[in-house]
């Protein structure tokens, strides 16, 4: 039998990288970071990372982060 999978939705922030390229994290993940020379290299490479730290949490048993949960959003301040 088939074990069913389960569809999360991570947000991830993608920043321009002084040498060039994109740096991508994933806040829900804290320590998953990828980098890329494009932004859609840079995230490929981060839902890779993304895999890479869900399937080590599962090994060691632990949960899996409630990405529902994730909200993203801007402020303006005015200096």
């Amino acid at each position: 039998m088939k074990k069913e999978q389960k569809v999360l939705d991570f947000k991830v922030f993608l920043e321009p990288d002084e040498d060039g390229g994109y740096v991508a994290s994933c806040p829900s993940l804290p320590g998953c970071f990828s980098e890329g020379d494009t932004i859609d290299e840079a995230l490929d490479n981060i839902k890779e990372a993304i895999e890479l730290c869900l399937e080590d949490l599962v090994a060691q048993k632990f949960p899996l982060p409630d990405t529902s949960k994730s909200l993203v959003s801007s402020v303006v301040v005015t200096l």
